[in-house]
C-alpha cells in the first residue's frame, strides 16, 4: 500500500487514547448476575467513537465491530475500565482497539474482560464518509505491531465481504 499524504498532518496514537469508567449497576447485569454483553458493547462503541473522534477532529459512525471477544465476566459493583486508541488509519475510515479491564478499587489491579476492534468511518455534516485528515505516527514496537494486524484484518473483512459474509 503507498503511504497516502495527509491535509493536517499526523497524530500519535496517545492523541486518540480515550478512558472510560463505568460501575456495573443493577440495569447493567443479565439473568444471571454478570454484566450483560450488549450493555458492555454500548460503552465499548461509545468509547471506540471518542477515541476516533479525537483523531480525525469530526464526527463518526461504527461501521464494524471485527472482533468482540469476551474473556472474562463482570459482575454487580464492578468498575469497568474501558481503553480505546487509534490503531490505524485509512482513506475515510479508522480502525480501534478497545480493551475493557474489571478493576478491583482495594488493589487498583485490573482484569482485562474484552477485546473489541471496531471500525469507525469520518462523516460530514450530512453523514457521508469524508476523508480522515490526519495521519497516524507510530511511535511504539507495539504500535506497529497493532498497525500491520490491523492491515491483515482489513484484507480478512475485505475477503470475508467478497465471500458474502
Amino acid at each position: 500500500m503507498a503511504e497516502r499524504t495527509y491535509s493536517k498532518g499526523k497524530k500519535s496514537v496517545s492523541d486518540s487514547l480515550t478512558e472510560s469508567i463505568k460501575s456495573v449497576r443493577y440495569e447493567d447485569i443479565n439473568g444471571v448476575n454478570r454484566l450483560f454483553g450488549g450493555r458492555l458493547m454500548e460503552w465499548i462503541d461509545e468509547t471506540a467513537g471518542i477515541a476516533a473522534r479525537r483523531h480525525c477532529g469530526g464526527d463518526v459512525t461504527t461501521a464494524c465491530v471485527d472482533q468482540l471477544t469476551f474473556k472474562h465476566p463482570a459482575f454487580l459493583n464492578d468498575v469497568v475500565v474501558i481503553v480505546a486508541a487509534v490503531t490505524y488509519v485509512g482513506h475515510t475510515s479508522m480502525e480501534v482497539r478497545v480493551d475493557s479491564y474489571a478493576e478491583d478499587v482495594h488493589t487498583g489491579e485490573r482484569r482485562l474482560i474484552n477485546v473489541a476492534y471496531l471500525t469507525e468511518v469520518c462523516v460530514d455534516e450530512k453523514g457521508k464518509p469524508t476523508p480522515v485528515e490526519y495521519g497516524l505516527s507510530l511511535e511504539t514496537d507495539e504500535e506497529r505491531r497493532e498497525n500491520q494486524d490491523a492491515l491483515k484484518r482489513i484484507i480478512f473483512r475485505k475477503t470475508r465481504a467478497a465471500e458474502g459474509f
